[in-house]
């Protein structure tokens, strides 16, 4: 059977990619396998639908990906994962992106090929991750998981201390130097396919801990406080650059304290609460 053997479909996250790379390299092996070919293998109608698929202009729906994975030679298990694939990057809503990216990361071979992409999906999905990278600012941290665990408000287990130890290193966003663990300047960067998965899953997370502050810190030592604005046309636009601004603002202050002590979690959410309304007769 015509196949790639060197193109792995475990090291992708787009299938269109994986189907583009599959097809130069089964024509690189120099076996001038063409679009009709594989349409013939596929029991496709449409000589091209291999093309219209890599360009973009055509779906797959989760039978015809399955026949996909098996035209191109992928065994069973393979199959199933280009098929998730497919409905990972086809999902409609954040809910079924996030379902179908939980089915990606059940494949052993997955894991084994994404290491550094679960890295990133852990670190966007447990609070107190981020906050062990900010409390390791301090002078007084100690590299030690219980300590970790017993400064966190709320506490955290012994185990998830080190756990968090191990996915900041593993990132790059601590080190060890000269045996003390420090912040380094990595950032944290994923892939196009799932930055805005991850991203959303820290929003959700850190909004939670927001809402689970008003019941375990006092209102001195917290300020949740919001407002209802009606605005014009550019105000939306307005509204998100002062944001964005003033978080940029909130960065510069963090780096000139001398002595910092305490991990601090700062959100900031906009959201419509209506519809555009227009005057009768005024032009959108």
């Amino acid at each position: 059977m015509t196949k790639a053997t060197d193109i792995d479909v475990f090291q992708y996250l787009d299938y269109r990619a994986f189907l583009r790379d599959w097809y130069a390299g089964v024509n690189r092996a120099g076996r001038s396998f063409s679009y009709r070919a594989f349409a013939r293998r596929a029991a496709l109608k449409s000589p091209n639908y291999l093309k219209l698929v890599i360009d973009g202009s055509r779906n797959l729906s989760k039978p015809m990906a399955e026949r996909f994975g098996r035209a191109c030679g992928l065994d069973e298990e393979a199959t199933s994962y280009f098929a998730d694939l497919v409905g990972f990057n086809q999902a409609g809503t954040q809910q079924e992106r996030n379902q179908c990216y939980g089915r990606l990361t059940s494949f052993r071979k997955y894991r084994q090929a994404h290491k550094l992409d679960l890295a990133h999906a852990a670190y966007h999905s447990a609070w107190f991750i981020p906050a062990v990278r900010e409390l390791a600012a301090s002078r007084a941290f100690k590299d030690d998981p219980e300590w970790i665990a017993a400064q966190l408000l709320p506490p955290v287990s012994v185990t998830e201390a080190r756990r968090a130890l191990e996915v900041l290193l593993e990132l790059g966003m601590l080190a060890r130097n000269n045996g003390k663990i420090v912040q380094s300047d990595a950032l944290v960067s994923t892939g196009p396919e799932t930055r805005g998965l991850h991203i959303t899953s820290f929003h959700r997370v850190m909004t939670e801990r927001a809402i689970a502050s008003i019941d375990i810190v006092v209102p001195e030592e917290r300020d949740i406080s919001c407002l209802t604005l009606n605005v014009g046309e550019d105000g939306l636009r307005r509204v998100k650059a002062r944001i964005q601004r003033f978080r940029r603002e909130l960065l510069d202050l963090s780096e000139l304290e001398d002595d910092p002590c305490r991990v601090i979690q700062i959100n900031f959410q906009l959201f419509p609460l209506s519809l555009e309304v227009r005057a009768e007769g005024v032009a959108k």
